[in-house]
């Protein structure tokens, strides 16, 4: 059994998958796939950085009061430190 990411993958799977490929991919559909561009203009830079239990937990229950996602709140953060500056 091949396994991907600690999952099996059974020969029917692979199989349509290699169909696929032969098939072909439509590749402007492809260009569109990925993580979506920082505020529409740019791609991101990934920073990773230590945050407490206790500050992670309140940033979460923040972010969602505000619907905003965990890296949305977070960038809102810093640019409200930064433009106050």
């Amino acid at each position: 059994m091949r396994m991907i990411n600690g999952r099996p993958v059974g020969d029917e799977q692979i199989q349509t998958w290699a169909d696929e490929a032969e098939a072909g991919y439509d590749v402007e559909e492809m260009r569109r796939r990925g993580r979506p561009l920082v505020l529409g203009k740019t791609a991101g830079s990934v920073v990773q950085f230590r945050m407490d239990q206790e500050l992670l937990e309140l940033l979460a229950r923040k972010a969602q009061d505000q619907h905003m996602n965990r890296s949305e709140a977070l960038r809102a953060a810093v640019r409200a430190w930064v433009d106050a500056a």
